[in-house]
């Protein structure tokens, strides 16, 4: 590609400005979440265990592709403030749940209102529609790139580039 095509090429603007865009969101979001004394991590697995209930340790790791060990440590910090407590599974007893403890429950229950309100004044410079529609965008690029990484393993790895 000629310098002037790659100038003007679309796909590596789009590239830029949603990175800048992620960047600029995630950094209001992330600020907002240590302002708590809490890590993006540790954040992640409070909200995941307030608004679904108790999860295994691999669920967990399984859902925001973090390893299980590191999982476990995060967890283990958890406990250790008696925000969460591991349970013994009815249905399989390898297994233990991770389950928010009152104690746990009241303090998300003061922060993640005022995490919520956070949010929405991140997004609030573009109306609802606008929301829908780049939520539509993002979940079909979202899909687009996994299918483009599964096609990549199965053609013996990733591109280079």
């Amino acid at each position: 590609m000629k310098k002037e095509e790659i100038e003007n090429n679309i796909d590596l603007k789009l590239s830029r400005v949603w990175r800048r865009a992620m960047m600029a969101v995630m950094g209001n979001i992330k600020k907002n979440i240590l302002s708590y004394g809490l890590s993006m991590e540790t954040f992640i697995i409070l909200e995941l265990l307030y608004n679904m209930g108790p999860q295994s340790v691999q669920k967990i790791s399984e859902k925001f592709s973090i390893p299980s060990g590191s999982i476990t440590y995060v967890v283990d910090k958890l406990e250790k403030k008696e925000l969460v407590f591991r349970q013994a599974c009815p249905t399989d007893r390898r297994v233990s749940n991770v389950v928010l403890t009152e104690r746990g429950r009241t303090m998300f229950d003061d922060i993640f209102p005022k995490h919520a309100d956070v949010i929405s004044q991140t997004f609030s410079f573009i109306n609802d529609d606008e929301k829908r529609l780049l939520i539509d965008f993002l979940k079909k690029i979202g899909l687009g790139a996994e299918q483009l990484k599964s096609t990549h393993v199965e053609n013996g790895g990733e591109q280079n580039g």
